[in-house]
């Protein structure tokens, strides 16, 4: 598939610039580079980017309803009510629950919590749970990651004398729940510096603020920064601003943490090095599965234990969990491919494809394949008897929550964002659906959308060593908002070319004059068709140290690669 590369260019003013980080932070030419071309340039805010401190976290109460939030725990507390954390299924819900009900236990407070199941009761909060709570006689209840739009449901658990704090970081609706607070980043009247918090992000301003309430040491909320981290990550939320500082402070933590579960989990993983890309695939995948098969308390309970044998009992069950996943997940996507090359369908602008017993706890994870696979909206749907439902997700250019929109008249429900959306359809309409999709995106013009390669800088072969290579550490951790950084390097010979895994992948050794590197192309195994020795070409990759029977080289991983013009 042919890509376009947008290479930053650097400007008279950004050299200047460039320069002045140099000689100021006494940084390498490539690091200067990239942060000019990121815009982080500011001195507060590179501070902050390169060398978070605990003191670089916002003010908690200048959220919304922080204050009132705040006043009702601890009214709460002096009257000993019963609580309840009402959470979410996904890894960024699950480690809300741990954090706020281990500070409550830390404090004196025994809260329980309430977890819906993702197959019988979806996301958020819903009447049953409010009628199975409020049976219980619980005083008050703590959304964690969910509540933003459930107007009903709070009005349904005032009328059954509980009072509601929500707590969320997802969109807000025109109007809110009539709790008695509502902390959200993203509410309209909001001045919190920043808006892009996960779920355990605003919980963890939750529990700084209660601290500071109650007069305890910093440490009584920075010792969960671990399990913040965590959640932070998995969730895919910027890592940017106070979002970056629990990212990079918490990471640190993880490296040495104290939570038994996590440190289980992290064995059972299998990573040498702990960093963002260990959390988002070696940690995130065994919490998220859990929830996926419905049985997200387990991921709970792993995180909440504070015994060894139970830790590693919890986590070989998250392992089967995710193994069981991983092959749900590789079952439907062969189906859903086949059916795709069977009907055609990756000739059209958009790809709908539905089966029967499709689990529709991972569909969301094929969807996001497909539309990989073949760039090009994707909607998996799973009929259940007369119902189909389903999740999409789409590539950029193409916002599918508004095409759904546009849809709304053959469409039970739905929602999401512009990227990825959840979606039920009565079966008999889903061909109509089909065809009105189909529509929207010719007219939207989707098949002219080329897929672009976001490279920081064109760099010689030449200048490339070991020290430059470690120095891009420095901007870790990295995930949206921060990617690891893509290099374009230009015409280079190839030395040697082969596929390896029965063709799955290609090797490469590249030439530059008298320099050499090695290449690594993962899935980019037909390539070797293409290319053969000699050839000179242009590669787009991120630099990494390969570490072979304790030597180290650098090689590229790459993300592209052309004829050299």
């Amino acid at each position: 598939m042919t890509k376009k590369w947008q290479i930053y260019e650097a400007t008279q003013d950004k050299q200047e610039k460039i320069e002045e980080l140099k000689q100021k932070y006494n940084i390498n030419q490539l690091l200067a580079t990239i942060l000019v071309n990121r815009g982080i340039i500011e001195q507060e805010k590179l501070k902050i980017f390169l060398n978070p401190t605990r003191k670089d976290f916002h003010n908690p109460f200048l959220m919304p309803d922080m204050e009132k939030a705040v006043d009702r725990i601890m009214k709460a507390i002096e009257k000993n009510e019963k609580i309840i954390i009402y959470g979410d299924y996904d890894a960024d819900g699950i480690t809300s629950i741990t954090v706020l009900k281990s500070f409550f236990k830390d404090i004196g407070i025994d809260a329980d919590y309430y977890i819906p199941n993702r197959l019988s009761e979806g996301y958020g909060l819903n009447k049953t749970a409010i009628e199975k709570i409020a049976n219980n006689k619980y005083d008050l209840m703590i959304t964690v990651d969910c509540g933003i739009t459930a107007v009903e449901e709070v009005e349904l658990a005032k009328r059954k004398n509980i009072d509601t704090i929500v707590t969320d970081h997802h969109e807000v609706a025109d109007e809110l729940p009539k709790a008695i607070a509502v902390i959200d980043a993203k509410r309209k009247d909001s001045m919190y510096p920043c808006r892009d918090l996960a779920g355990v992000g605003v919980v963890f301003k939750l529990i700084q603020a209660l601290a500071i309430k109650l007069g305890l040491k910093e440490e009584s909320y920075l010792k969960y920064l671990d399990i913040v981290c965590v959640g932070t990550i998995s969730d895919i939320v910027p890592l940017k601003d106070e979002n970056r500082v629990i990212a990079k402070l918490g990471l640190l933590l993880i490296n040495q943490t104290k939570n038994i579960g996590l440190k289980s989990i992290l064995l059972s993983a299998g990573y040498k090095n702990i960093d963002s890309m260990a959390i988002s695939f070696g940690v995130a995948p065994r919490i998220n599965a859990c929830g996926r098969m419905g049985h997200a308390e387990k991921a709970l309970e792993l995180l909440l234990c504070k015994n060894i044998n139970d830790a590693n009992r919890l986590t070989n069950e998250l392992n089967e969990f995710n193994k069981i996943r991983q092959e749900t997940e590789k079952s439907i996507f062969e189906e859903a491919v086949l059916k795709i090359e069977n009907e055609n369908l990756n000739n059209k602008n958009t790809i709908v494809v539905a089966g029967e017993n499709w689990h529709h706890g991972v569909i969301g994870i094929v969807a996001s394949k497909i539309t990989e696979m073949y760039f090009k909206p994707s909607i998996l749907l799973c009929y259940e008897d007369n119902i189909a439902k389903g999740s999409g997700r789409s590539i950029t250019g193409f916002d599918l929550h508004d095409a759904l929109m546009k849809c709304a008249d053959i469409i039970d429900k739905f929602g999401g964002h512009s990227m990825a959306i959840g979606i039920t359809i009565k079966k008999e309409n889903v061909q109509k659906f089909y065809d009105k999709i189909e529509k929207i995106a010719s007219d939207m013009k989707v098949d002219e959308i080329i897929p672009i390669i976001q490279i920081d800088s064109k760099i010689s072969l030449n200048n490339i060593d070991k020290e430059m290579v470690a120095s891009l550490k420095q901007l870790e951790p990295f995930g949206e908002g921060n990617k690891t950084p893509i290099f374009a390097i230009k015409n280079l010979k190839i030395d040697s070319i082969r596929a390896l895994s029965e063709g799955k992948h290609l090797k490469l050794t590249l030439r530059e004059n008298n320099t050499m590197i090695n290449a690594i192309g993962f899935n980019m195994g037909n390539l070797v068709q293409e290319y053969k020795i000699g050839d000179k070409i242009d590669v787009a990759g991120v630099l990494e140290i390969n570490t072979f029977n304790d030597v180290d080289s650098i090689q590229i991983n790459l993300k592209d690669i052309m004829k050299a013009i």
